[in-house]
């Protein structure tokens, strides 16, 4: 096979990959390292800002030029009959590696490795990723109507399995990031492998899975913004209302009864 396809794929990623080492290093700056601004930087952290909308913003506008761009269109083409003529053998392995890197964010958590949160709140942000991930994805499919290659069904735009295995990574990535930055990088490759054998077998256009993996990091960034509101859902220690239901009787009547304080 051609190597345009692993280095179509492989040179967004190491772009991403070192857009990510400068972000999180910039966050690291011993200098800055005191209550006052580590109190700020935490607060920061979980505001959506552009710069983190630079790169999944970048891979979604591909994606959707590959639709319409005769260039673009040429070269998911180009890039399945290649791997056609080589004769890949279809492998499964894809349909697990998109879950990877979010079991090993709470794999490094189970044996002591410091995440950024506890496993509550961790928890809330990957489940409200995925419905992100899901609720972007699964309309989009059914708006564009894309054939997949191998011709069956009209569902390949975006890359469901990319966008799952994407939002993991960016998921490991935020969670570690902090404590332990090498570690939280190793979701990246185990993302662009679900990517690649997306193609490989046969299953999405080169265009569908970079679009899969802009939303699959967009999600997880959408996810880490509303984390304080979640959060704030969530615990019980901020709910300031207590409802009580008690059986009441009356008039030869059987009920409940419910009492809320605010």
């Amino acid at each position: 096979m051609s190597r345009q396809f692993p280095v179509l794929l492989a040179l967004p990623i190491a772009v991403f990959f070192n857009f990510q080492t400068a972000f999180a290093q910039d966050n690291l700056n011993p200098a800055s390292q005191n209550d006052s601004l580590l109190l700020v930087q935490k607060k920061n952290s979980y505001k959506l800002t552009v710069t983190k909308l630079i790169i999944p913003g970048a891979f979604i506008t591909y994606g959707f030029a590959s639709l319409k761009v005769p260039s673009l269109k040429q070269l998911n083409t180009s890039t399945r009959n290649e791997i056609l003529e080589d004769n890949f053998k279809h492998v499964m392995w894809d349909n697990y590696t998109q879950y990877a890197p979010a079991v090993l964010a709470y794999g490094f958590n189970a044996v002591g490795i410091k995440a950024k949160q506890n496993f509550k709140d961790m928890t809330i942000v990957y489940l409200t990723s995925q419905i992100i991930t899901a609720a972007i994805t699964e309309p989009l499919k059914r708006i564009i109507r894309e054939k997949r290659p191998d011709n069956s069904d009209n569902l390949s735009f975006p890359s469901g399995h990319s966008a799952t295995a994407f939002s993991s990574a960016q998921f490991l990535f935020l969670e570690y990031k902090d404590s332990n930055l090498w570690l939280s990088l190793v979701g990246y490759p185990i993302a662009l492998y679900t990517a690649y054998y997306r193609v490989i077998n046969d299953k999405h256009w080169v265009g569908d899975v970079v679009a899969g993996a802009g939303v699959g990091i967009l999600s997880t960034q959408l996810a880490w913004s509303l984390y304080p509101k979640l959060h704030s859902l969530f615990s019980r220690k901020n709910k300031k209302s207590t409802t009580i239901i008690l059986p009441m009787y009356q008039n030869k009547s059987v009920g409940i009864q419910i009492a809320k304080t605010f």
